[in-house]
């Protein structure tokens, strides 16, 4: 009952109230990585939900377009400017993904979605994560987020899939409030961003 009624409609109540009492927060940010970074002001990209139906995932946009003297894109950690930095530290790029929580492609929590190139790259047990809607949060998040190796990500994944229930949502949800005000595990050790999985690390 809680996944097929409960948890979809707790899901929306929650997005909505954020979104709604946000709102202003959101338009700030909105304008700051316009006049700081131009349009777009979101970041969209296919990714892979339950039973790996794709869907663009939104996100607020952290990175500038700037390229080298031959026109390719600099690295991650170029890009990465002052405003970006600090709207991922926050957590506040995730916030648009709650708009896909209200057309029904995400949860609040659940394994957040991963690149739609990683598909061939699962076992047959880190296929499981897509048994579930993906989510902004999760129990691989509150236990390392980026801090973490990748076999570590998909076990905590798999855990979260077998155990689902609202008491572990719940404890999922207290400890992310807790990451994010202590702004913890925010990037990999050595990388901006999670290093790409390969289908070994």
């Amino acid at each position: 009952m809680y996944v097929k009624i409960l948890k979809p409609l707790l899901d929306r109540l929650i997005a909505l109230t954020v979104l709604l009492l946000a709102s202003p927060f959101l338009a700030v940010t909105a304008l700051l990585i316009y006049f700081k970074m131009g349009a777009p002001i979101l970041f969209t990209q296919p990714r892979p939900g339950q039973n790996e139906k794709i869907f663009n995932i939104y996100k607020f946009r952290t990175m500038t377009d700037e390229r080298d003297e031959h026109g390719e894109l600099l690295s991650d950690e170029e890009r990465l400017n002052g405003i970006g930095k600090t709207i991922r530290a926050l957590s506040i790029d995730e916030l648009p993904q709650l708009f896909n929580v209200l057309k029904g492609d995400m949860s609040i929590i659940g394994p957040r979605p991963l690149l739609v190139e990683y598909l061939p790259l699962y076992s047959g047990e880190q296929r499981r994560r897509h048994d579930v809607k993906p989510g902004i949060t999760g129990w691989a998040q509150v236990n390392g987020r980026n801090a973490i190796s990748w076999k570590e990500k998909f076990a905590l994944d798999c855990y979260y899939v077998e155990n689902l229930s609202f008491m572990l949502d719940l404890k999922i949800l207290l400890m992310t409030l807790k990451k994010v005000l202590g702004r913890e595990d925010i990037s990999a050790s050595d990388h901006v961003t999670m290093e790409k999985f390969n289908g070994t690390n």
